[in-house]
């Protein structure tokens, strides 16, 4: 299916809302942390209280897919962006109180966050299992869903800065405020938009058993690549640092995020031939290859350009943790969907706080040396017989489930 045909199946208005929605998410940390730092003048502290805000998204994340399954992901939608809203003024209004209350509120903004983007492919995911005639919807979705995540991730920071700068009175609150405006102004609607589970579902479907070891595999993975990230974005603010040039972390991030970006379009015209689960292998391999290149970079090739073909490797291999993901219980997408996306902070959080006990042990290049290690878990995981056999079947909504992945499936 092509991205023209994408936009046919459904709200024209689902794309833009839907991007706008998710700035939040990538706003909301690099805010707090300006916000708390501004407030107490401790950066030990600011950072603390931000990799608690990261793991209080991955917890928020299961409760999330809990309740999604038995309110729906509209009215979920809603009232999350509401509460995360309310949560945002409650940490600007914190700046006043004491350390332990701001500490908390840091907290509980990131217990609230309103998953746009595992509730949004929950979205594409009850759609194409309503439109069977439609083959390909789910690859494309998740194609542009993983390119439009890249996007926000390189214009929140931006727009994070932009606003720090001109607001000049007020600028640890002012990127907070945004995103408070944001979430009334995009999430909430964008949520009213979601596609409701088809009715053909069974109604036990809510109740019923989670594919638990499929599951785990798929958290796995992705935690290792929240843990990639971390390391990556931790080597990058330090290499920024060492060579006293603030501007070129933001280089460097722009490069990553373009390089996933990139990649995430190019992902939905992969042959429908090829297996989710050669896709996964093969992917997995190309990540651990392009994170090898980061301990030797800067010395031939140039940093810029390995952290563009590490973001390139980055996009498939989680297009496709996504797509098994779907494929888990697709009467069950959204708590699949969000406990597999609430590793990935979890992951990011132990990757920072590991990376930043290299940067001061054994300097600014140390970060770099994790990421080969890691790809190589996540090589070791798609390797894994048991975790890529008979935990999903397959999707009957693309044809990516050829008669070649059935059998495979059954070995």
């Amino acid at each position: 299916m092509s991205y023209r045909e994408l936009a046919r199946t459904t709200r024209s208005v689902v794309f833009p809302l839907g991007f706008l929605a998710r700035l939040p998410y990538a706003m909301t940390p690099l805010g707090t942390l300006l916000l708390l730092q501004h407030a107490t003048g401790s950066y030990a502290f600011a950072g603390a209280a931000a990799a608690a805000q990261s793991l209080a998204i991955g917890a928020g994340g299961v409760i999330v897919g809990r309740l999604a399954d038995r309110t729906g992901i509209r009215q979920l939608g809603v009232f999350m962006a509401v509460a995360n809203a309310v949560a945002l003024a409650g940490l600007l209004a914190a700046t006043f109180a004491d350390r332990p209350t701001l500490f908390a509120a840091a907290v509980l903004v990131g217990a609230t966050q309103p998953q746009v983007g595992p509730l949004i492919r929950v979205h594409w995911s009850y759609l194409a299992q309503s439109r069977p005639e439609q083959p390909g919807l789910m690859t494309t979705a998740l194609s542009y869903e993983a390119a439009a995540d890249e996007a926000s991730f390189i214009a929140g920071p931006a727009v994070v800065g932009l606003l720090a700068a001109t607001w000049a009175p007020v600028p640890a609150g002012a990127p907070l405020t945004a995103c408070i405006v944001l979430l009334l102004a995009a999430a909430a609607p964008v949520a009213l938009l979601y596609t409701t589970a088809p009715e053909r579902m069974p109604s036990r479907s809510a109740t019923s058993p989670l594919p638990r070891a499929g599951l785990a595999a798929m958290c796995a993975a992705m935690a290792v690549m929240g843990a990639i990230f971390g390391t990556v974005q931790v080597g990058v603010t330090a290499h920024a640092t060492a060579v006293d040039n603030a501007s070129v972390g933001g280089l460097l991030y722009a490069a990553l995020g373009a390089g996933s970006a990139i990649a995430s379009i190019a992902y939905a015209w992969i042959p429908s031939r090829m297996p989710l689960r050669t896709r996964y292998r093969l992917f997995a391999l190309g990540l651990l290859i392009a994170m090898i290149l980061l301990p030797a970079s800067g010395t031939r090739p140039p940093l810029a350009a390995v952290v563009l073909v590490a973001g390139i490797a980055i996009a498939p291999y989680m297009i496709t943790i996504y797509a098994i993901t779907e494929q888990l219980a697709p009467t069950r997408a959204a708590i699949t969907m969000t406990i597999v996306c609430a590793a990935g902070p979890v992951g990011t959080a132990a990757g920072q706080a590991l990376a930043g006990l290299l940067v001061e042990q054994a300097g600014p290049r140390a970060p770099f040396m994790l990421p080969p290690v890691l790809a190589a878990a996540a090589l070791l995981l798609a390797m894994t017989n048991r975790m890529t056999s008979a935990n999903h079947g397959p999707c009957p909504n693309d044809t990516v489930g050829t008669k070649t992945e059935q059998a495979a499936s059954r070995a």
